[in-house]
């Protein structure tokens, strides 16, 4: 195996159109969108150390000693432990990806990673799923670096596998975006389950397992509807609210049981209203979505709704849309489904948004060319 010279890839961001916080659980469904703001990761060979990473979220050069067995070990100058925080998703793809090359046998070379990202602003995150498109472009990167010719379904297996390893209650459904692109039907394997596997047998083998629960299908854009998408200017962190969560002893709960149902119901409703084109039920899906997070939030107290999202909702509701936070909620980005015929309601739609200090995005959804259409666990 050598290196292959100097080589690029990118992945797009996404957003949550219905199915967040249950989708955390395995074989529970979601819908998400990639949209076409991109990370773009550079790797060519490295001077000065094994594995040297740049990336316009940190300042300087970060920079490692690569350990046998696939670990690294901070030789830059400065503060490690923040650029290892900074860089946590990346150099977990390129330990996991290392000891995949170190498991056929294959000599492991060092690496210069560039990267670049459309998906914040000045340094202020979108909450486009940043951490998951690094991730997968990262993957992408290093496999035509080190010569690997891996199919979107290994790539993914392998991104997941980087990040179970840094968070298991991550749904990963960014990663399934940024991917295969477009409008997909997403529902998790179990991630505690995969980093057992990989544990146990490998990488290698991890990747080639079946992983219950798991699914990946394409679904058409919405049928004569557009999609507004707001920011709020106020970045969140999925994994905290999520962790949060976990420490509200809901698992298990009426409240939980209630709203498991709830979702997994409206989403359903929404696959089925995409695939066939009916553009008033995926609205009342959209609109039940909310419902069903309004009623977590009620029962948890996250904080899933601001100020600001919840007018970013009642405004394309007034206006005979159907609006939802997008994610985890507590910030960043909001969806409006607005009929595409309507463009004096959509510019007045911006306009509320704007009064009310949300931030218009002019994101489309990112196709992405390849020949795998759908992914189910049964290999």
């Amino acid at each position: 195996m050598s290196a292959e010279g100097t080589v690029s890839r990118q992945a797009p961001g996404k957003l949550f159109v219905s199915g967040e916080y249950a989708v955390i659980e395995p074989g529970t469904p979601a819908i998400v969108m990639a949209v076409d703001r991109y990370v773009r990761v550079t790797v060519s060979e490295p001077a000065g150390a094994d594995i040297v990473i740049v990336s316009d979220l940190l300042d300087g050069e970060a920079r490692f000693r690569l350990k046998a067995g696939g670990g690294l070990v901070w030789c830059g100058l400065g503060d490690g432990e923040r650029a290892r925080s900074g860089l946590a998703c990346v150099l977990s793809v390129i330990e996991v990806m290392h000891t995949q090359l170190a498991e056929r046998g294959w000599s492991v070379s060092g690496a210069h990673l560039s990267i670049s990202s459309e998906l914040h602003d000045r340094g202020t995150k979108f909450g486009l799923g940043s951490s998951g498109a690094v991730t997968v472009a990262t993957v992408a990167a290093l496999a035509a670096y080190h010569g690997l010719d891996l199919s979107p379904e290994a790539r993914f297996r392998l991104a997941l596998i980087a990040t179970a390893r840094l968070n298991t209650r991550s749904s990963c459904a960014d990663l399934a975006a940024s991917t295969w692109g477009g409008w997909i039907a997403y529902r998790a394997p179990d991630r505690a389950a995969v980093l057992a596997t990989a544990a146990r047998k490998g990488i290698d083998e991890a990747v080639r397992a079946e992983w219950p629960g798991f699914e990946v299908r394409r679904l058409p854009p919405p049928a004569r509807l557009g999609m507004e998408i707001g920011w709020t200017g106020t970045p969140v962190s999925t994994d905290s609210l999520v962790s949060r969560l976990g420490r509200r002893h809901w698992q298990g709960s009426t409240a939980h049981k209630r709203f498991m149902a709830r979702m997994t119901d409206c989403v359903h409703t929404s696959i089925t209203a995409l695939e066939k084109g009916d553009r008033e039920t995926l609205l009342h899906g959209i609109r039940r979505s909310r419902r069903a997070l309004a009623e977590l939030d009620e029962a948890v107290g996250l904080g899933i709704f601001t100020p600001k999202l919840t007018a970013l909702c009642e405004a394309a509701e007034v206006l005979g849309g159907a609006a939802k936070p997008s994610g985890a909620g507590g910030g960043d980005c909001g969806i409006a489904l607005m009929p595409a015929e309507a463009d004096a309601r959509i510019g007045k739609l911006r306009t509320r948004w704007a009064t009310a200090g949300v931030r218009h995005l002019p994101l489309r959804p990112a196709e992405i060319s390849t020949s795998e259409r759908n992914v189910r666990n049964d290999r």
